[in-house]
């Protein structure tokens, strides 16, 4: 069996456990707000991570040493969680996934303030690229822009950001203490979130298997993304993942009645577009 066959068949779990996700997402949002989703699905997540350390023996990895890196990485990444958990229950599943699909443009942008990388000419021509996809896909007009639209594009921004601390913590840190804190540090912000108010609403028969979905397939998704990365190039990678978008614009349209609107398909292109030259010029840059 060949590396990119392999690859394609770990992306296809990485595929199909985002759209699950999103579908699961769309469907708890009638009865729980996004804080009791990202609470459960951090409670649940945190007992796989501990379960599947106590078994590959990882546990001894856990330690306290970036501890405040930890923090401010799931703070982050619990804003933009909560936004696109948000965007999938209130605008249409495609809409979100391909706003969702500048994350690696904004890395382009934020880099060379958080992390001292040069923004070179193809890395600026990318990033246009992407910023001009956003604006087909959104078609931003006084009427049309909404709460939605804004926070998708907003979960973006907060998932670059957590893309460049997270690289950060490797330097130091191993993926178990990583997922570790990743999941107990947002179910606590989740307990708080979600209880603010002093109700939090409990899981019943039939949202029970749903907040189960999201709470494995958000580990299972990027422990297959990077299962892939492990074994083929990101040149490969990467276009494997947009096969999402049509995916979830079908499912939408079949389960809710969205319509296929072609420009959030031509903005998606632009956007991969951007993505693949900055992908196919660093790996060409480093071969």
């Amino acid at each position: 069996m060949s590396d990119i066959f392999r690859a394609a068949l770990w992306m296809l779990g990485a595929i199909s456990s985002f759209t699950t996700m999103a579908l699961a997402g769309r469907e708890l949002g009638a009865d729980f707000d996004t804080f009791e989703i990202m609470m459960y699905r951090s409670a649940f997540g945190l007992v796989i991570v501990l379960v599947v350390a106590y078994f590959a023996g990882t546990l001894r990895q856990i330690n306290t040493q970036a501890i405040g890196q930890h923090g401010l990485r799931n703070i982050v990444h619990f804003i933009g969680q909560n936004l696109w958990f948000y965007a999938v229950t209130v605008i249409p599943l495609a809409q979100v996934f391909a706003l969702e699909f500048t994350t690696p443009l904004w890395v382009i942008v934020l880099s060379p303030i958080l992390l001292g990388e040069r923004l070179t000419l193809v890395r600026s021509i990318a990033a246009l690229l992407g910023f001009t996809g956003i604006l087909i896909v959104a078609r931003p007009t006084v009427e049309g822009l909404n709460a939605g639209m804004l926070a998708a594009a907003a979960c973006a921004i907060f998932f670059a950001l957590t893309f460049i601390l997270t690289k950060r913590l490797t330097k130091t840190q191993t993926i178990t203490a990583i997922m570790f804190y990743l999941t107990s540090m947002q179910l606590v912000l989740g307990v708080i979130a979600a209880g603010y108010d002093g109700d939090i609403a409990l899981p019943d028969y039939d949202s029970l298997p749903l907040l189960l979905l999201v709470g494995a397939c958000g580990l299972l998704a990027h422990f297959c993304i990077t299962s892939a990365l492990k074994i083929a190039p990101a040149t490969i990678v990467a276009p494997i993942d947009f096969a999402r978008l049509p995916l979830i614009a079908i499912l939408a349209m079949l389960i809710y009645n969205e319509a296929l609107d072609i420009w959030v398909f031509v903005g998606a292109v632009v956007i991969f577009a951007g993505n693949y030259l900055n992908i196919w010029f660093e790996t060409r840059k480093t071969a």
